[in-house]
């Protein structure tokens, strides 16, 4: 009975703090000189350019 109560309460704590905007990108840092970084998604290909160290918060993929 505790294993299936633990089990519930992981699935509501990975659904509380999940992401879901970014589920499915996978960020690279490139760091530039000025103290923004260039961010590339492997998984969709998106780039936007942001403060070094805080990855996007969310995908900006644009279905084609």
């Amino acid at each position: 009975m505790i294993a299936v109560i633990a089990i519930g309460l992981a699935l509501i704590l990975v659904m509380v703090f999940s992401r879901p905007a970014t589920r499915a990108c996978r960020w690279r840092e490139f760091p530039g000189d000025t103290g923004q970084s260039r961010w590339h998604c492997v998984t969709c290909g998106a780039e936007i350019s942001a403060p070094r160290g805080q990855r996007p918060k969310r995908c900006f993929h644009v279905p084609a």
